[in-house]
């Protein structure tokens, strides 16, 4: 008797865990069905994929989204639809916002905003400060919660937590992997009176490499005097990854495509604010640096640190401009771009997108092409040409530093829990998002 699903997937070529090749994909349920030739198998709804790609859904494990607090930037919504449009299947979303992310209350209420609203699926840090710490051991293992994010500099109020007594004793009280900003808050104050007033080329001068280096090498040696766990977010100087080749049993390593693919100073000479970022964009022998720490190994996860501020905003005049810049709904775009520039393979693409998100954070379910998994999926045609242009930006700032910038392979469709999303540049599915799932809070779920 012939199969019937409700989704199925012809003629793609499925990259998963048996490599590449030539698939049918059935799915029932939300959750893949069967992996292989299924010539005689039917289903409610069938998409010819011949000549596409279908990776493992794209897991953004750094975005911020802005709800609630700042809105006129960015919500869960224009967010998350930015994230499927650019084929991205999950996100893991910042506590800064207003109020900060860092208790149950407040976890709630940005998982009740998402819930059926939200395009893609998500999950939100938990806020590490001085004032929750003893709480945070409940607190990072309620449903939801990506884990811990502590900012060692480049925040405000209770979210600074820059001296290593209050690092050291949130190590102390957590037990799942925390996410830090690893720049040193001491040397910025110090610092300060190297920013040139109406010049960005300035931004990576006032936050040089010793800023981040220092910090990092203060916050693994905390990670190993308290024995824990640790993810040290977007990385930007070569020394960063020689020093963290050392201390991979600690600490796992984030780059952004931002800095994979920007270099200054033109990228500032090109941009002005709208390329300032923390840690900062920097030179080439820092790219290449990334680049050879991704190379190597050493690099874990890309995430898109997804920052939007309008133009309003970034029109000020530095050093008067926020950090930040959009990029959840590029993420896909550049990457395969460099791809089939050689720089990576689409096998290492899919390690740091999908498979080393689920490594890192323990997700469930989500992470792979494999039977009984979620059907989440980034469909890609690989040799499509486009040009990215602020006009196709989803996100409310509706702008992005790579507006311009032609790029050979695009995302062709979003498919989330088995539901089409986006298809061809459309939304074809009302928000349907929920929760991503953690081991360690399968137990609190139940």
């Amino acid at each position: 008797m012939a199969q019937t699903f409700d989704l199925l997937l012809r003629g793609a070529t499925v990259v998963n865990h048996g490599g590449e090749g030539v698939r049918d994909i059935g799915v029932s349920g939300g959750r893949i069905a069967e992996i292989g030739s299924l010539r005689r198998a039917s289903a409610g709804e069938v998409i010819d994929c011949t000549g596409l790609h279908i990776l493992p859904g794209v897991i953004d494990s750094q975005v911020h989204f802005r709800e609630p607090g700042a809105t006129h930037k960015e919500d869960l919504e224009t967010g998350s639809l930015a994230a499927v449009m650019g084929g991205v299947t999950a996100v893991f979303e910042m506590p800064n916002t207003s109020p900060l992310t860092t208790s149950a209350e407040t976890l709630a209420d940005k998982i009740a905003r998402g819930r059926n609203r939200m395009h893609c699926d998500f999950a939100f840090f938990m806020g590490g400060t001085r004032e929750n710490t003893r709480d945070l051991p409940e607190l990072e293992l309620l449903p939801g919660c990506a884990g811990v994010k502590v900012f060692m500099g480049s925040s405000t109020g209770s979210l600074l937590v820059e001296d290593d007594d209050g690092v050291r004793n949130i190590l102390k009280a957590i037990r799942r992997r925390a996410s830090f900003h690893s720049e040193d808050e001491f040397r910025l104050r110090e610092r300060k009176d190297h920013q040139v007033a109406g010049d960005p080329r300035s931004h990576p001068v006032w936050r040089d490499e010793l800023t981040a280096l220092e910090c990092t090498r203060r916050l693994v040696a905390l990670a190993r005097e308290t024995g824990k766990r640790i993810h040290v977010l977007h990385i930007t100087t070569r020394q960063e990854i020689a020093f963290l080749q050392n201390h991979k049993d600690v600490a796992s390593v984030e780059v952004t495509p931002q800095h994979l693919t920007l270099e200054a100073p033109d990228c500032y000479e090109r941009l002005g604010t709208y390329a300032q970022q923390n840690p900062p964009v920097r030179g080439g022998a820092h790219r290449a640096g990334l680049w050879e720490g991704l190379a190597q190994g050493i690099v874990d996860v890309l995430g898109s640190d997804h920052a939007p501020h309008t133009r309003e905003e970034k029109d000020k005049g530095y050093p008067n401009t926020p950090s930040g810049m959009p990029g959840v709904q590029t993420l896909v775009p550049i990457m395969l771009d460099h791809v089939n520039a050689g720089r990576l393979s689409l096998a290492r693409l899919v390690d740091l997108t999908s498979a080393g998100p689920q490594r890192l954070f323990n997700i469930a379910g989500k992470g792979r092409i494999a039977a009984g998994y979620d059907a989440d999926f980034t469909v890609v045609d690989l040799k499509r040409r486009e040009t990215i242009s602020d006009k196709w930006i989803a996100s409310r700032a509706g702008w992005t530093p790579f507006n311009g910038m032609t790029v050979t392979g695009w995302p062709v469709g979003t498919i989330i829990r088995g539901k089409k999303v986006m298809w061809e540049g459309a939304l074809v599915t009302a928000a349907q998002g929920d929760c991503v799932r953690f081991m360690e809070a399968l137990k609190k779920e139940a």
